[in-house]
Formats: C-alpha cells, structure tokens, sequence
C-alpha cells in the first residue's frame, strides 16, 4: 500500500508541475523568465522533487512539450484526414506542416524555451525526429520526389521556433498570413518535382 500511495502522490506531483509550468509559461513574456524554483512555488512541491521528477529544466521543457504534443500524434497516427494516415501524401505534406506551424504558434515561448535549452542540437530531439521521421515516410510516397530524409529536413525547417517567434514577434505577420505562406510554398515545393543533381563527372 506506502508504494502504490508513493506512486501514486509522484503522478501527482508530475501533473501538478506541468499544469503550473504550462500556465507560467503562458503567462511570461520571456521563457528565460521561468525557472525552476517558479515552477516548484506555483506546484506547491519542493525543488528536489522537481529535479527528481524530470532531471532539469530543459528535462521539465520536454516533459511539457510532448504532454501538449500528444493529441496532434494521436491525430497523426490515427486520426482521420487530413493528418491521419488515410490521406493522400500530397495532401497530406500540406497538412503536417500546417499541423507543426500551427503548433509552434500556438506554443511559442515553450517551444523557442526548448530550442534554446542548450540540451544538444534539437534535430537529436524526440520530437523533432517523430516529426522528421513522419514527414521523410510520407514524401517517400509521392512518385518522382527523391531524398525524402533532406526534404522533410528543409521542410521542417521553415517552422523552426525560432524563425515563427520572428515572423509572428518581431515582423507581426497574422497566424493566417503565415499559414497561407507556408501552404503555397509547400504546395510549390510538391510541383517542382525532382531537382536535378549535378551534372556527373567526365
């Protein structure tokens, strides 16, 4: 009974840090803003409980990020379409890249404060290699397109963090704006068909 009465309070303490951690960072203007003895205040659990519970702060970025992450790979892996697996790939490119800007905008202070953590290179994050991994599959499947693991890399790179924190902070281009941009690129980028390689060697 003390073990399961143990598990349960840490499952509860987690919950307790991610709803106070989300909604800090919701509030804050800066992600820079919030740290860990914040987090720890607002859950009303100790520090050594926090640093315990997910390691350190970029630890506790993750944990947030794929908890508001989830439903979108629910919708990805199963859902109906336009994400789920059920679409056509040339719909549904369009609509996973929709899907990641629309998240990061939704997300910007979490996902720029994920960016910017310091804890490797974020093409090595869980994350980012589901999404990269999904994106490479379904270009895979489109006739004539070819290296479909560094077109989903450039792809994605027009939803970077760091670029829609730009775009939507410093230049205020609408959500909407933004969306229809990033649309009518991809949507070319499908037109174009295979790019031609260099030209080989005599």
């Amino acid at each position: 009974m003390p073990e399961r009465r143990s598990r349960k309070d840490a499952a509860r303490n987690r919950e307790a840090v991610l709803a106070a951690a989300d909604a800090l960072f919701t509030r804050r203007e800066s992600p820079e803003d919030v740290t860990m003895a914040d987090v720890a205040a607002a859950a009303g659990v100790g520090k050594g409980t926090l640093f315990r519970a997910f390691g350190d702060r970029a630890g506790l970025l993750r944990a947030l990020y794929e908890a508001r992450l989830e439903p979108i790979r629910e919708a990805v892996e199963a859902g109906p379409p336009p994400l789920g697996p059920a679409t056509p790939p040339q719909d549904r490119v369009p609509a996973l890249l929709d899907a990641v800007l629309c998240f990061k905008l939704d997300n910007r202070r979490l996902a720029l404060a994920l960016e910017e953590s310091g804890s490797g290179s974020p093409y090595q994050a869980e994350h980012y290699e589901w999404w990269h991994g999904m994106l490479h599959a379904v270009l895979e499947q489109i006739p004539g397109l070819t290296d479909g693991d560094f077109n989903a890399h450039a792809l994605l790179a027009a939803t970077r963090a760091d670029l829609v924190e730009y775009l939507a902070g410093e230049e205020g281009v609408p959500r909407e704006r933004m969306r229809a941009q990033l649309a009518n690129f991809v949507t070319r980028f499908l037109a174009s068909g295979p790019l031609e390689g260099p030209p080989a060697e005599e």
